[in-house]
């Protein structure tokens, strides 16, 4: 992943509307992954809806930070 904050948001300004992989560490040995599209991107957080089961999503923000700081890890695919 990219090293700087403007790096990571123009990668998802580049992939709106694009479903990507998104795990998030919970805890020490948890991690979770999802399924998620790139809904909106603003100066300091980003919108996914994620994946649940059926046809219903569920909407999470991030901030760039979280990517930086590895609380989080996407894979565009």
């Amino acid at each position: 992943m990219p090293l700087e904050l403007n790096e990571i948001k123009q990668q998802l300004d580049d992939h709106l509307g694009q479903q990507i992989t998104l795990v998030t560490h919970e805890s020490r040995h948890r991690t979770i992954e999802h399924q998620a599209i790139v809904r909106e991107t603003f100066p300091a957080v980003f919108v996914l809806d994620l994946e649940q089961t059926g046809h219903e999503f569920d909407r999470a923000s991030f901030s760039y930070t979280d990517i930086l700081t590895e609380n989080i890890e996407i894979t565009f695919s």
